[in-house]
C-alpha cells in the first residue's frame, strides 16, 4: 500500500483531499488531533497531560540543566528514568495547581512584583536610575521562548502553587522528647562478632565438568544471548550544517556595514570627575537651598583654580564612593548615569568644568577629564564578524526551510539517504553494533532512545527504509536506515564457554559459601560457648562500618532481651555472614550544640515526611493516574551485566 502511495503521490493526494475534508466538516478538527503526540500520558483532576506536553517539559528541563552544567553527560538527561522524573514533576505541578485553584490561593500583583524584584537575573537588567531595561528584559525572555506576559504568568502560578504546602511545611515540628527517642535509636550501637564466608574463597576449589557446564548453559540460556543489533547509516541536520550552506554576497555585507557602522563601531565613553553636595528631593526647601549655596562656593573655587579640583573633591564631596579618588568616576557610557548628569557630561569639552547640575541626589560639579571616541573599523576588518552576524540572522528561516526539505525528502525517497544528503550538503554517517538501548559510550543521536526506537521499528527493519525525521535535540533532526540487521539469538556454547564457566563459578561458589556458613552457624548455635567469631565490631545506623545493609538490619533488629544471639544472613552472590550480637551499647553523649543540630535535622526530616504524606493525599484527591509504566531502574545495566564479555 505504501509503495502505491509513493509512486502515485498526486492521485493519492487528490483522493485523501476528497476523503479528509468532509470528515473535518462532519467530525470537527479535534478528532484528527488524536495522534501520538496528543496521547495522554497522565491525568490529574480529570485533565490529560499529553505526550507533547511531556516532551516539551523534558526539553525545557534538558535546556535548563545544560545551561547550568555544560559538562553534564547528555545520555543522563535523555534516559527513560530522567524522562519519567520530568513526568512526575509535571504531575506534581499540576496537582499543586489544581489544589491552589480549588482553595482559591491567588498571588497578588504586589507579591508578584516583589518576587520579580528579588530575581537576580532581572535585577541585573536595571539601569542606573533604578528602572528596568524593558528591551533587555524582553530579549532575555525571548531567548527562552517566552514573552514577559508568559513569564510573569508562570511566576504567578508558581507562587500560588507554593502556598499549597506552606501550611504543612510552615507548621512542621517535633518535640524534643520524640526527637531524642528516635535519635537515640539512630545512634545506639550493637556490639557483634562476624564470620564472613566469601565466595572467592571457594572458587579456587571448584572445577566444573563439561556436563555441568552444558547443564548450566541449557538452564540459563537467556544469559548467553547476543542482543539484536543493526548497522545503520544516518544523516543529521542541525544549525551548524545549515549555517555552512548560507552564503552572504559582498554587496549585502557592504550595505549592512554602512547601515550599522555607528552601532558596530561601539559607543563613545567619557571620563569625568565630580563633586557632590547631597540634597535629596525629599529634603526641606531650606536644606536644599543651603546645599546649593555650598555647591556654588565650591564651583567658584575650582573655576578660580581648576588644578585643585581633585583636592576639593577629596575634602568636600559627599559622594563616598568617589571622593577618596578625587571625584574620579572613570570612563562612563550613555545609560550609566542619571539623565541630567549624562546630558551635561556628554555636552562638554575635555578640561571643561560644568555649572551646577541638579539631580535627585543633590548638586554636582563636573570636570570632564578625557574622551574616548569609538574606533571606526574598516569593512575588511569587520567582514568576518559581519558574515557571522548576517548568517545568525538568516539561520532560523534557513533552518526551518531546510527542516521541511529534510522531512519531506527522507519520506519521499525512502530507500536511500544520499539524495537528501546531496541536496542539503550533509554527511552520510555510519554506525554498527547498535541495539535498542544506547551503548555506554554512545553520543549524539546514537544515545537518543527516540531515534533508536525509530531505527528498530518494524518498517525500518523489514524494508530497510528511512526513518521519519526525528528531533533528537533542540534544533537537531536525524534520519537513519538499517543496512544490516541481526536478530537476537542464543550464542553457541563453544562461543561462550568461558562466560558459562565464570557464571557457573559465581553460582556454585556462593552455594558453597552458604552451605559452609549455615553448617558453622548450626554448630555454634548448638554449642554457643564455642562461638568465638573472628571479627568484632560496634555498629549503628550512624556508623555502619561498611557492613552490607542486610547484615546491619539483622544486627539492629535483634531483640535486646534475647542477647547474645547467633544469626545468619545470606547475601546471595556476595556470600554468607554469620554474626553473634552480644550486647547493646548506648549512644555516646553529645554536647548541647550537637544535640540542637540533631533535633533541627530531625524536625526537617519530619516536616519533609509530612509534606510527602500530604502530597500523597492530594494525589488521591485529584485522582492522579499515570498512563505510562515507570521504567525499571538499572534495567539497562542488568542487561549489560548478563553479557560481560561484550559479545553480541
Amino acid at each position: 500500500m505504501f509503495d502505491f502511495i509513493r509512486k502515485h503521490t498526486k492521485i493519492t493526494m487528490g483522493l485523501l483531499f476528497l476523503l479528509i475534508v468532509p470528515s473535518f466538516v462532519l467530525l470537527g478538527l479535534n478528532d484528527h488531533n488524536r495522534s501520538g503526540t496528543t496521547a495522554a500520558v497522565a491525568k490529574v483532576d480529570g485533565r490529560d497531560i499529553t505526550q507533547a506536553e511531556w516532551d516539551a517539559a523534558h526539553r525545557n528541563e534538558i535546556d535548563r540543566l545544560r545551561a547550568s552544567m555544560p559538562n553534564l553527560d547528555p545520555k543522563l538527561l535523555d534516559s527513560p528514568e530522567a524522562r519519567y522524573t520530568t513526568l512526575e514533576r509535571l504531575v506534581r505541578d499540576r496537582v499543586f495547581s489544581a489544589a491552589a485553584e480549588k482553595s482559591y490561593l491567588i498571588t497578588s500583583d504586589q507579591r508578584l512584583a516583589r518576587e520579580l524584584q528579588e530575581n537576580p537575573q532581572i535585577a541585573a537588567l536595571r539601569k542606573a536610575d533604578g528602572t528596568l531595561d524593558l528591551e533587555r528584559y524582553r530579549q532575555l525572555l525571548g531567548s527562552q521562548g517566552m514573552t514577559p506576559e508568559m513569564f510573569e504568568a508562570n511566576v504567578r502560578g508558581e507562587l500560588s502553587n507554593r502556598q499549597v504546602l506552606t501550611g504543612v511545611a510552615g507548621t512542621g515540628f517535633s518535640s524534643a522528647a520524640v526527637a531524642d527517642r528516635a535519635l537515640s535509636a539512630y545512634f545506639e550501637k550493637r556490639e557483634l562478632q562476624l564470620a564472613r564466608f566469601n565466595p572467592s574463597d571457594y572458587a579456587a576449589k571448584l572445577t566444573p565438568t563439561d556436563a555441568e557446564l552444558e547443564q548450566f548453559y541449557q538452564a540459563n540460556s537467556a544469559l548467553f544471548k547476543a542482543p539484536e543489533q543493526a548497522a545503520i547509516e544516518y544523516v543529521v541536520l542541525d544549525a551548524e550544517a545549515v549555517g555552512k550552506s548560507i552564503v552572504i554576497n559582498e554587496s549585502d555585507l557592504k550595505t549592512y556595514y554602512e547601515q550599522n557602522l555607528q552601532r558596530l563601531s561601539g559607543t563613545e565613553q567619557r571620563r569625568a570627575s565630580h563633586i557632590l553636595i547631597n540634597a535629596p528631593k525629599s529634603a526641606p526647601a531650606a536644606e536644599r537651598e543651603a546645599a546649593k549655596a555650598k555647591a556654588a562656593e565650591l564651583l567658584a573655587a575650582v573655576r578660580k583654580a581648576p588644578g585643585t579640583f581633585a583636592a576639593v573633591a577629596r575634602k568636600s564631596s559627599q559622594d563616598t564612593g568617589s571622593a577618596a579618588n578625587g571625584g574620579d568616576l572613570d570612563f562612563i557610557a550613555r545609560g550609566a548615569m542619571v539623565k541630567a548628569f549624562e546630558d551635561v557630561a556628554f555636552g562638554m569639552n575635555k578640561g571643561d568644568v560644568s555649572d551646577l547640575v541638579e539631580t535627585e541626589f543633590g548638586y554636582h560639579i563636573i570636570l570632564l577629564t578625557d574622551i574616548k571616541a569609538p574606533k571606526q573599523r574598516s569593512f575588511d576588518e569587520m567582514k568576518p564578524e559581519l558574515q557571522a552576524e548576517l548568517k545568525k540572522q538568516q539561520l532560523p528561516k534557513k533552518f526551518a526551510e531546510a527542516a521541511e526539505q529534510f522531512t519531506n525528502a527522507v519520506y519521499e525517497q525512502p530507500d536511500s539517504l544520499k539524495p537528501v544528503a546531496e541536496r542539503l550538503k550533509l554527511e552520510v554517517k555510519t554506525a554498527s553494533g547498535l541495539s535498542r538501548t544506547p551503548a555506554v559510550d554512545a553520543k549524539g543521536p546514537l544515545a537518543n532512545a527516540k531515534f533508536l526506537t525509530a531505527i528498530f521499528s518494524a518498517d525500518a527493519i523489514e524494508k530497510k527504509r528511512n526513518t521519519e525525521a526525528v528531533e533528537v535535540a533542540s534544533g537537531q533532526l536525524v534520519s537513519g536506515r538499517i543496512t544490516e540487521h541481526t536478530p537476537a539469538r542464543t550464542l553457541p556454547l563453544a562461543d561462550v564457554k568461558d562466560r558459562v564457566k565464570a557464571r557457573w563459578l559465581v553460582v556454585r561458589s556462593a552455594e558453597e559459601a552458604l552451605k559452609d556458613g549455615s553448617a558453622k552457624l548450626a554448630a555454634w548455635q548448638a554449642k554457643p560457648a564455642e562461638a568465638n567469631l573472628p571479627e568484632t565490631l560496634a555498629v549503628s545506623r550512624a556508623e555502619p562500618k561498611s557492613l552490607p545493609l542486610q547484615v546491619l538490619d539483622a544486627a539492629l533488629r535483634a531483640d535486646p532481651a534475647a542477647l547474645p544471639i547467633l544469626l545468619g544472613v545470606d547475601l546471595g552472590p556476595q556470600g554468607y555472614v554469620a554474626l553473634k550480637v552480644t550486647k547493646v551499647l548506648p549512644a555516646e553523649p553529645r554536647n548541647e550544640a550537637a544535640t540542637r543540630q540533631d533535633r533541627s535535622q530531625y524536625a526537617q526530616w519530619w516536616t519533609s515526611a509530612e509534606g510527602l504524606a500530604y502530597y500523597k493525599v492530594m494525589q488521591d484527591r485529584f485522582k492522579v493516574e499515570f498512563k505510562v509504566p515507570k521504567p525499571v531502574a538499572g534495567q539497562a545495566l542488568a542487561e549489560s551485566s548478563s553479557n560481560p564479555s561484550g559479545n553480541r
